[in-house]
């Protein structure tokens, strides 16, 4: 019991002293981010709020636009906010104004509570049906609206086999209205990162994506182009790196893998969602969204890069 307990404590001041660099080394100023795969790096934006609900935010969904946000917090809350944005060409972020903020229910209307809690993925359907999946009990739940009680989707096999707490991390919705979500660290015998997809009535396993370096994936989205882009992170003792790839979906699977960005340890803090727009000029624009857990040390950021087609 002893060694056990000197083991845990020593990784509390590992992961303490890995937090308290990232702090210090993200605040360096950054005027450009220029990756091999074109991305360029717009601004980050702090964003703060004294509410307890506040922090925690693993997804993200932006509108057209990118004035309107809704974010989900791994402590099942889901927030609307909307964006102003700065009169620059690049229209970086100014401000972010919460304007509705729901803890989420169960199926029989009642708050989360306990290990249900763990909200990782947002999608949102065209008609503004809201998505959510869970890593805890991993599952995939449907809300008519930010206050409204769960409709549970059938969870196949697969998902109760799940490792809790590296379940069901990312959660996406094509044109068609069909939901993708994959798991944080469950491979399949091949060493591939599993995608499962739910067409409205089953839930099948259309590919694969590969799974490259130490990169776990922690957040997805279908583009304005159609593309399927995942955003992945990586934790070393001085902070996070985070990589955004993409692919071309085809009847016959995924083809086009390429790697946008790569960032350096502790560039940006804990970026866990992805949301895929168009800017004012038609470009494509990736914001995504850091999660603090609620952690002083970390910051809740949101970050945003202009990508090539």
């Amino acid at each position: 019991m002893r060694r056990r307990s000197a083991i845990k404590l020593s990784l509390g001041v590992v992961t303490a002293l890995g937090l308290a660099l990232t702090a210090l080394v993200a605040y360096r100023p950054v005027a450009s981010a220029a990756q091999p795969g074109g991305a360029q790096f717009i601004a980050a934006y702090r964003w703060t709020h004294p509410a307890k609900w506040f922090g925690g935010f693993s997804a993200l969904s932006l509108s057209p636009d990118g004035r309107q946000m809704t974010v989900v917090s791994d402590r099942a809350t889901i927030v609307t906010a909307r964006i102003e944005r700065s009169p620059e060409a690049m229209q970086p972020i100014k401000a972010v104004t919460p304007t509705e903020a729901h803890k989420l229910r169960a199926s029989d209307g009642a708050i989360l509570r306990g290990r249900i809690v763990d909200a990782e993925g947002l999608a949102i359907a065209r008609d503004g049906t809201l998505f959510i999946s869970f890593e805890g009990v991993s599952r995939v739940a449907r809300h008519r609206r930010g206050d409204s009680r769960a409709e549970v989707l059938p969870r196949p096999k697969a998902f109760r086999r799940l490792p809790l707490n590296k379940a069901l991390e990312a959660l996406a919705i094509d044109s068609e209205g069909h939901l993708y979500t994959l798991p944080e660290r469950a491979l399949t015998a091949a060493g591939d990162i599993p995608v499962w997809r739910w067409n409205g009535t089953r839930w099948d396993r259309p590919f694969v994506l590969p799974s490259r370096g130490n990169f776990l994936p922690v957040g997805a989205d279908f583009g304005p182009d159609g593309r399927f882009y995942l955003l992945e992170r990586n934790f070393g003792l001085i902070g996070f790196r985070s990589r955004l790839r993409r692919w071309d979906l085809t009847p016959d699977g995924i083809s086009g893998e390429v790697t946008l960005l790569e960032t350096g340890l502790g560039l940006h803090d804990n970026l866990e969602g992805v949301s895929i727009w168009r800017d004012q000029s038609g470009a494509l624009r990736a914001t995504m969204v850091s999660d603090d857990n609620f952690k002083s040390l970390q910051r809740t950021e949101l970050v945003e890069y202009r990508l090539p087609d």
